[in-house]
Order: C-alpha cells, then structure tokens, then sequence
C-alpha cells in the first residue's frame, strides 16, 4: 500500500512529498531520526560552565531514500479487483421551456397556417361575390337592352300601326269624297227636291191630340212635278188628305238620263205628325 506524507519546513522553504513503501520504510525513517537526533544531543552536550547562548533553531530536513527492494515475504498482496458497477443509465431530461417554445411555435404555426386559408377563403368568398355582383350587372343590363329593344320595338310597331291606320282612313277618306263626289255627279242626274212644304196639321187632330206618320207615293215627271200621289203603309184618316195634298205641291230637278230629262216613279216620302 503506498501513502504520501507533506511534512512542512521551515519559513520560505518548500513542501516536499515524499513516498514511503510498506512498513519496514516507516519504521527504518523513524529509527533513524531518533538516532540522528540523539547523536546531535551528544555532540553538542559539555561539562563546562554553561554560558547563555542563543536559541539555536533545529532544521529538519527530510531525504527521500529509495523503497527497498521487494522480497518474496514482503511483497504486498493486492486486493482482489472488484468488477466496476456501471451506474443506472440516467433518464434524459426534459427541457420544459424548451418543450413549452416548441408547442407556442407549433401553435403559432398553426394559427398563421389557419389564417392564411381563412384569408384564401375570405379571398376565394369575396372573387365569387364580384363574379356574382358582375353576372348579375350583365344580365340586368341585357334586361334593359331587351326592354329598349322591346320598347323600340313596340314604337316602331305603334308608329307602323298609325301609319296603316293612316294611309286606311286617307284611303278611306279619299273613298268617301270620291263616292260623295259621285253621288254628286250622280244626283245632278237624278232628280232633286227644290221646294217641299210641311203638310197641314188637321186640327181635329190637334184637338184630340193624335200623332202620327204616314207614308205617300208617286211619280216625279220630267218637268219634276209630283203625279199620282197615294197614300201606303198604316195612315191616320185624319191625315191622309194632308199629306197627299202636300205632296202634289212639291218640286224636284228632273232626272238627266244621256243628256235627256226622264221620270222617276215610286218615290216615297214620309209626313210625320208631331205635338209640339
């Protein structure tokens, strides 16, 4: 077994280790020190007058002898070696704050990832919206350019229409004086009344206040005077002499046939009898 001593000098001198092997070291060491220490005693020591002198100061020095050589006897036997034991492997440890910042960094990827599809979407919401907002502003304006076509349509039909109902009722016009301009013509030939006067009202008549019509019939002759009057139809007595007698006294144009005047019979000519 070795052992190591440090024994300390004196002030300012260094500290020397020195290694001892075994027992029988130790023992010679102390051996010799004693012996060194008596034989300075000896030397020293005088029988004569001890005069005062001065505290003399020992120095000790030690010297480092080589270990002695080993013998079978004295060779130390070493203790068996034990196996070393391998310590328990250590559990790793967690680092919290470490684990903490790494689900706040997840999290916070989490959340920007959550984000930017809810941004896509709000973008993808608001590009259908515009889309929706533009298709519907295309078809309200291809409404309205249909409702102008249409209106455009319906003027342009009314505006036909008027002129159709136009051009008929000039036609229809243009008809009506050319059939007066006829009848015109026409009744420069036929015979036309120039004086009638209104029968008499009988005054028994009157008195009695009958009302009545009656209907007389005859000839115009080609000098356009009344021949052969006669009453037909439903009469009043008291008014058939009135009327025929009115009748004689009418006069007409004659009618001009080829240039010559003829007579035109069964013309009917209606009195009729009112109380005013």
């Amino acid at each position: 077994m070795m052992m190591t001593f440090s024994t300390p000098a004196a002030y300012g001198s260094e500290v020397v280790p020195r290694q001892w092997i075994g027992p029988a070291g130790a023992a010679l060491l102390t051996l010799g020190m004693h012996a060194g220490l008596f034989a300075l005693l000896l030397g020293s020591w005088s029988p004569a007058l001890e005069m005062p002198v001065a505290t003399q100061v020992m120095q000790t020095q030690l010297i480092s002898l080589p270990p002695p050589a080993p013998t079978e006897s004295a060779v130390p036997v070493e203790p068996p070696v034990e196996p070393a034991v391998e310590p328990p492997p250590r559990e790793p440890q967690v680092d919290t704050h470490a684990q903490q910042r790494l689900e706040q960094a997840e999290l916070a990827f989490k959340r920007a990832e959550e984000e930017r599809k809810a941004e896509q979407l709000k973008q993808q919401r608001e590009q259908l919206e515009r889309q929706r907002e533009q298709q519907r502003q295309r078809d309200e304006q291809r409404r309205q350019e249909q409702a102008q076509e249409r209106e455009r349509m319906a003027q342009e039909e009314a505006r036909l229409q008027a002129a159709r109902e136009a051009e008929a009722t000039a036609r229809a016009e243009a008809a009506e004086r050319a059939r007066q301009a006829a009848a015109a013509e026409a009744a420069s030939r036929q015979y036309l009344p120039i004086a009638k006067k209104p029968p008499v009202y009988p005054q028994r008549a009157l008195d009695s206040g009958l009302q009545g019509s009656c209907t007389v019939s005859y000839t115009v002759d080609v000098q356009g005077r009344v021949r052969s009057p006669e009453v037909v139809g439903d009469c009043h007595p008291l008014f058939i002499r009135p009327s025929l007698t009115a009748a004689k006294s009418f006069r007409y144009q004659p009618r001009i046939v080829e240039g010559r005047a003829v007579a035109v019979p069964d013309v009917k000519n209606t009195f009729h009898y009112r109380i005013e």
